[in-house]
């Protein structure tokens, strides 16, 4: 099947799923970074980090996820905890992924080790302002990243977005994804959150694929407003899991030709 044959329909998009929902398929993407820690705790914390990095070339991405954890060892939970916000900044002196520099990775990491100092876990704060009327996760997402940006007085640095800004927050709800989601691929672990109020990790390829392919969305812009759109119409075909079908989908992008078949 080649990406012009794809249809918005369940049947077209379960042989998608069924094809590349598999861990095979997952390099290159930063999930596979994930994969190495069986403690949840400590999961959770390399899902935050290798998301905020998930921007720019794949190859580089894996490099600069690969080289911050290399700079947290022995593992980063442990790391976090037991170091002080002077030890964490000495650590990523240094550091750069594309305009991200090692101070902003530090800022970032002191501010996950203010999450963990107060709430125990990531879970467990984010738990603690998710409300079950809430529509979607965004509400708790906004005052999760709020908790780990308020070492910056509340601005919100750019390895942490929020949601109220507007943006489409990609790479937050690709963390979402990676926790709240339990399949071949994605590792969960927030098993408390309802996958169904998850939103599309909306990048550039599926924003076109939506727009151009699927005509699921007619917005110009890959913002909130678009992506929330595209999660709407396909939780009309997976409403328990609105985003089941965004790893297998992407895995177009990766593929030579824009073909959905592995062998071309």
């Amino acid at each position: 099947m080649r990406e012009s044959d794809l249809k918005f329909t369940k049947k077209s998009l379960e042989l998608i799923y069924e094809k590349f929902n598999r861990r095979e398929y997952v390099h290159p993407d930063p999930l596979e970074f994930l994969y190495r820690y069986a403690d949840p705790a400590e999961r959770e914390i390399v899902g935050l980090m290798a998301s905020s990095l998930a921007y720019g070339r794949v190859n580089q991405i894996l490099k600069s996820v690969e080289e911050a954890l290399g700079r947290m060892e022995p593992a980063p939970r442990i790391f976090i905890r037991n170091s002080t916000p002077a030890v964490i900044r000495k650590r990523f002196e240094g550091f750069k992924h594309r305009f991200a520099s090692g101070s902003d990775m530090a800022g970032f990491l002191i501010g996950v080790k203010s999450v963990i100092r107060d709430h125990g876990s990531l879970k467990d704060c984010f738990l603690s302002h998710y409300e079950e009327a809430d529509e979607s996760l965004l509400p708790a997402a906004e005052k999760f990243v709020s908790e780990i940006t308020c070492v910056f007085d509340g601005e919100c640095c750019h390895l942490a977005p929020s949601p109220e800004k507007g943006s489409a927050c990609k790479r937050l709800n690709l963390f979402l994804r990676w926790m709240v989601r339990r399949d071949d691929v994605d590792p969960g672990g927030w098993d408390e959150l309802p996958a169904a109020k998850l939103i599309m990790p909306l990048d550039t390829h599926i924003h076109r694929l939506s727009r151009n392919v699927l005509h699921i969305t007619t917005r110009n812009q890959a913002d909130l407003k678009a992506a929330e759109e595209i999660t709407r119409e396909f939780a009309t075909i997976s409403p328990e899991d609105p985003v089941k079908y965004d790893f297998a989908l992407t895995r177009f992008g990766i593929r030579r030709n824009n073909t959905a078949d592995p062998g071309l």
